[in-house]
């Protein structure tokens, strides 16, 4: 009798879906690509999201946007420190795949990896900070008081880096939420699997469905839905080469969405490591200003 231990296994490939209102949606579409590591190999199949995925996304985050918006900061900046610790019990398994995907060493992928959880944790200690720096008590000429107030824009998309695959997605989608946005966030199609597996670290987490939204598939195919979407509020051209990113400004011009521009195509130039400046947070941010007659 054989030792069954001895024959050889099959290999389960694993296709990946997208991540849609807290839920794991096949590609409307039907369509998959293959994901490969550094070497060629392959690694898993991800979801070719279509036009309809995207409509999908935009709406289970404007679906989002009342009650994530109306969470006291408190709540928002708990509920985010709760994904940096998921991440921090999953670490091993994201170390190996940003390793594989980006062909670093294992010293440069724990890296990364710390560097995304740490910067986790750095947006969600600011949630309930923002209105101490963006707000303030403004003196005017008259017995009232006047207090200029920020809030949230609304649905963000964002167009993450295709590297660092993990560092790149966070340092973009959290600045984004939490303030109170809900996000549409479209992956790095080169290296798309940190990504998809941090939708399920999201899944698990206290992260309401529908406040990050996370689709897969080319990026020239995907971006111009998202920027021309009469429901999207701001958008960020991180992940978009030049040419796309022109046309993709030009569409978002319809209905006067926030764009946020990189300073080099694809994000290739940003300096993910540095310490994140405050601006990427406040271009999702508008400001109400609020009179109010001081007591007598």
């Amino acid at each position: 009798m054989s030792d069954p231990a001895a024959a050889p296994r099959i290999a389960v490939r694993k296709t990946y879906k997208l991540y849609i209102g807290g839920a794991f949606p096949r590609s409307e579409s039907g369509r998959s690509y293959p994901v490969t590591d550094h070497q060629g190999r392959f690694g898993a199949n991800a979801a070719l999201a279509s036009r309809k995925d995207a409509r999908d996304a935009v709406g289970a985050a404007r679906k989002a946007f009342p009650g994530w918006s109306a969470a006291t900061a408190y709540n928002r900046g708990q509920v985010l420190y709760r994904v940096a610790e998921l991440l921090e019990g999953r670490r091993a398994q994201f170390v190996a795949e940003v390793r594989a995907a980006e062909g670093l060493s294992a010293r440069l992928a724990e890296a990364s990896v710390d560097e995304a959880i740490d910067r986790w944790v750095w947006y969600a200690g600011w949630s309930d900070k923002i209105s101490q720096v963006c707000g303030s008590s403004n003196p005017v000429a008259g017995p009232y008081f006047n207090f200029s107030l920020p809030e949230p824009t609304g649905v963000v998309a964002v167009i993450a880096p295709q590297a660092p695959s993990l560092l790149g997605f966070v340092s973009v989608v959290a600045p984004a939420v939490v303030s109170g946005n809900t996000v549409v966030a479209l992956a790095s199609e080169q290296f798309p699997l940190p990504a998809v597996s941090l939708t399920e670290v999201l899944a698990t987490s206290d992260v309401p469905g529908g406040v990050i939204n996370v689709l897969t598939g080319r990026t020239a195919e995907i971006a111009p839905w998202l920027a021309s979407h009469m429901d999207v509020n701001a958008i960020d051209l991180t992940g978009a080469p030049g040419d796309l990113a022109d046309d993709l400004a030009v569409a978002a011009a319809e209905n006067l969405k926030r764009v946020v521009r990189p300073r080099a195509d694809d994000g290739a130039g940003e300096d993910w490591s540095a310490v994140p400046s405050l601006n990427r947070m406040l271009a999702y941010l508008e400001t109400k200003t609020v009179w109010h007659p001081a007591s007598t």
